[in-house]
């Protein structure tokens, strides 16, 4: 297998943690550099019919993977240890809602923030200040209600990391390319984004 990622984008760096988690070695890693557009050559177009961005799980057989989480399942499925995305019926719905809140409520609008915020991203984004503060507004607001999940839990979604713990905190670590700063009163979520940043795989 081949994955083709870049570093400072947030959606590779999902796969990277999965792989980092899981300990997964046996895949050949590829970066790539958006800014000099190597993700839009005419050979990765093709096996991707079209789709543009990063990053890109080729298998094995040809079968080419373009989404994050996607990925990040294949590989659940390929390397089932440690669990991130559960284990009976309940505990996976349960993982599933809450990197869907995760995911729609804090890391895209935040994400979309920085894309239109960022000066270094200022190459790769025809950027409009009013959408990114709106977008970088909406999801410090849905921060709260991590900030009210974490009271008294370790983790988002189970009593152990899973995907949803992945996707909210790299969508809240990527703000670091606009310094944001996290409200004060969000204690619960600052506690929690120390303990992700303590991790072995948040440098990964």
């Amino acid at each position: 297998m081949k994955l083709y990622e870049t570093v400072v984008a947030p959606n590779p760096r999902r796969v990277r943690w999965v792989m980092a988690e899981k300990a997964i070695s046996d895949i050949e890693v590829v970066r790539l550099n958006m800014a000099e557009g190597q993700h839009k050559t005419d050979d990765l177009l093709t096996r991707t019919e079209g789709f543009v961005g990063l990053p890109i799980l080729e298998l094995d057989d040809g079968t080419t993977l373009t989404e994050s989480l996607a990925i990040c399942r294949y590989l659940e499925s390929r390397y089932p240890q440690p669990n991130l995305f559960g284990t009976t019926p309940e505990e996976t719905a349960v993982i599933e809602m809450w990197t869907r809140r995760a995911e729609l409520l804090v890391a895209h609008p935040l994400m979309i923030g920085v894309r239109h915020l960022s000066p270094m991203l200022a190459g790769l984004e025809q950027q409009d200040a009013v959408v990114g503060g709106h977008n970088r507004d909406q999801g410090l607001k849905a921060l709260a209600l991590l900030d009210q999940r974490l009271k008294g839990r370790d983790w988002l979604a189970a009593d152990r990391l899973t995907m949803a713990d992945i996707v909210a905190f790299i969508g809240l670590d990527f703000t670091r390319l606009i310094r944001l700063a996290l409200p004060e009163d969000l204690t619960e979520v600052a506690r929690w984004a120390q303990a992700m940043r303590d991790r072995p795989a948040a440098q990964a």
